[in-house]
């Protein structure tokens, strides 16, 4: 009973401290508890089985990015607990002198990691849960579902999950504090408080070289990350990663040994109020949390990266559907398949033949063939000059590569169905339709230059200097790597090799719609149709292709939300807890500053300006990164088309402001309240 008093007495002494602590604590729990509740929001939605397939998934996807999320949490809560433990040394030793013995220390101890434990874990669970009804909505509007059942959601697994996840975090720390306390001696205890963080004084010239060596060693970081991107082995950007690490701790090691010799250099800023004092206390932050500051720069990096590029994608993905798909359905299959009597039977008659009528189940449709001939490759479209200028950066691309030829009559029906623009070519001309960016970009450096092919033992050169932009199905982005349109005459019957029918279905309703769409997409589980019928047949859908790209546009989202979120907590947690150590440390210098008659305005400022300073400076590397970063993940994601980065940036900027200002705030509060004076209560 004793031992649960002091606790709650020291816990009530100590609620500055515990502050940031318990922030943190509640936090993780509640955003553990959001991401892991989706089970439970997906049972109350309303949507499709392919809906509820790819949010399923997502939840698999979740839940074992929740257990790194356990350590990385885990970490942070005993990094935080070690730091409370070293702020109270002097208060044990004072228990061991009036006669505790280290088992009692210890229950202390345990007691108050059970009652912080308890406590956050009923205010995060709070909060999550009542949180998570957000989540519903979202989940809700980027899945397109209904909610007209909607009711108050929550997720007893998830729930579970919290509980079990953070008891054996708490467990583990409960552990390490008996560990620690039974190494304590009275007499570090006693004098913990007088016992400064060794610091070493770097010599400014080294500094500098290292300083120099540190910009090199991160210039060549982000020229590799950039410049082998592309190339299919990852060694570059692994050295990339590896160089970016070194760099990083080698300008914050080379940053305190000479930057405050270099400020001086000016005596305007340096003399200035109490900016003297200010850098000083900076210079000594840096040159002691050379590790930590590494850490927290490259997990910035990382969450600046993940979430935009996760919003990129997504705003990209989302914003391109439309325009990818213009038409209801596009079922395209081998143009070899025979009909009964021997002839070649088209896609058209094949779904005929399988109780699929066109004519009853589309508004509209055109079928047109695709031809492919050994006479045109990829090598003999954009000529050996420009093929061997980029075989070594396009190495998945052959020279013998068939290329696909259309009829101009023929492609012209599809962009009209498309409204797309349509071609007109002379006897003697050819055009190229694409829209997937990098191929068409070598393709217009071929016809920019007027590069000819011959073809049937005709020469045909470019009606356009670059490619048309177009395509002839659905598709989730942009994916037209290049089709090449001839007079209906340069192609031969025997060259045709593929089939394309487009269609719109019949019907107003998103229902009536949906019962075509299930009848033609899902041919190959009716066991009622002969295999042989439809041989190779495939279907690309609008409907498919939105549920699909919203449900990839979803998953990163969700998991670049998670994972930035809580790589920020852990972040501006460390700041804090250590500025906050700081301030008590050098409370005294604070006193000293009053005595000499320094107002507190003047003294608030300071330490304001102190902690600002302290959460910027890996804050300016990270974004420093992440510009690179960001080029670099924009190249990876070119494939899914162009990229709305700017969408990306500011959703993240937003993040950071809230989540990572909000703990600057705290800190700053919590120091000032730390560094107040006493004199005269």
């Amino acid at each position: 009973m004793m031992s649960f008093k002091l606790a709650f007495k020291s816990m009530k002494k100590n609620m500055k401290d515990y502050v940031i602590y318990f922030l943190t604590l509640v936090l993780g729990v509640a955003i553990f508890y959001i991401f892991n509740s989706l089970d439970a929001q997906q049972a109350m939605l309303e949507m499709s089985e392919s809906k509820r397939q790819i949010i399923d998934l997502m939840i698999q996807m979740l839940g074992g990015v929740s257990v790194f999320v356990s350590f990385v949490l885990g970490f942070l809560i005993v990094f935080a607990n070690n730091f409370l433990i070293k702020r109270r040394k002097k208060e044990f030793g004072l228990y061991m002198l009036l006669g505790m013995g280290k088992g009692g220390i210890s229950k202390i101890l345990l007691i108050e990691t059970l009652l912080i434990g308890i406590f956050s874990l009923a205010i995060g669970l709070l909060i999550g849960v009542f949180a998570s009804q957000f989540m519903s909505v979202l989940v809700a509007n980027l899945f397109e579902a209904d909610m007209t059942e909607y009711k108050f959601i929550f997720s007893q697994s998830a729930l579970i999950k919290t509980i079990i996840y953070f008891a054996i975090i708490y467990i583990i720390v409960m552990l390490l504090n008996l560990f620690t306390t039974s190494k304590y001696k009275l007499i570090d205890l006693l004098t913990a408080n007088r016992k400064n963080e060794k610091v070493k004084f770097r010599n400014p010239i080294l500094s500098v070289l290292i300083f120099i060596v540190s910009v090199v060693v991160l210039g060549i970081a982000y020229y590799l990350a950039i410049t082998e991107i592309t190339s299919e082995m990852p060694t570059g950007v692994l050295v990339a990663i590896a160089l970016g690490c070194v760099g990083t701790f080698l300008f914050f090691y080379s940053l305190s040994g000479f930057l405050l010799k270099f400020i001086q250099t000016s005596k305007k800023i340096y003399m200035k109020n109490l900016n003297m004092f200010v850098l000083r206390q900076v210079n000594s932050q840096v040159n002691t949390t050379t590790f930590s500051m590494t850490i927290i720069s490259v997990l910035l990096f990382l969450t600046i990266c993940i979430f935009s590029s996760a919003i990129s994608l997504n705003n990209t993905m989302t914003q391109q559907l439309e325009e990818c798909n213009p038409v209801d359905i596009t079922v395209y299959r081998s143009a070899n398949h025979m009909s009964d009597n021997g002839n070649p039977k088209t896609v058209a008659e094949t779904l005929k033949s399988i109780g699929i009528d066109p004519e009853e189940c589309f508004s509209e449709y055109i079928e047109v063939p695709v031809y492919v001939t050994e006479e045109l490759t990829f090598g003999k479209g954009v000529g050996d000059e420009i093929f061997n200028s980029i075989k070594n950066d396009y190495t998945a691309v052959t020279y013998d590569q068939l290329e696909r030829a259309m009829k101009v009559s023929d492609y012209n029906k599809v962009a009209k169905m498309f409204g797309k623009q349509e071609i007109t070519l002379n006897g003697n001309e050819y055009a190229i339709v694409g829209d997937y960016a990098t191929v068409v970009e070598i393709r217009n450096k071929a016809l920019a230059s007027g590069h000819e092919i011959e073809l049937n033992g005709q020469t045909y050169k470019p009606a356009y200097s670059e490619c048309v932009y177009g395509f002839i199905s659905d598709s989730t982005q942009p994916m037209e790597t290049g089709l090449f349109i001839f007079p209906d005459n340069a192609l031969k019957e025997e060259w045709k090799t593929y089939n394309y029918l487009n269609a719109n279905y019949v019907g107003e309703t998103e229902e009536e719609k949906q019962a075509i769409e299930d009848k033609i997409v899902n041919l190959s589980e009716d066991d009622s149709i002969n295999a042989s019928e439809v041989g190779d047949m495939m279907a690309l859908s609008k409907i498919t292709n939105y549920e699909a790209s919203k449900g990839i546009g979803s998953i990163v989202t969700f998991i670049g939300l998670y994972l930035g979120v809580i790589f920020l907590i852990s972040c501006a947690a460390i700041l804090a807890l250590k500025q906050l150590s700081e301030s008590a440390d050098n409370k005294e210098r604070y006193d000293i500053l009053r005595k000499i008659g320094t107002d507190e305005k003047m003294i608030n400022t300071a330490l304001f300006k102190q902690i600002a300073i302290f959460y910027m400076i890996p804050l300016a590397l990270a974004i420093i990164h992440s510009i690179f970063g960001i080029i670099t993940a924009g190249k990876i994601l070119e494939m899914f088309g162009k990229q709305d980065v700017l969408g990306g940036i500011i959703t993240t900027a937003i993040l950071i402001v809230i989540i990572y200002g909000g703990y600057f705030l705290a800190t700053y509060f919590g120091s000032k309240s730390i560094i107040k004076s006493k004199i005269g209560n």
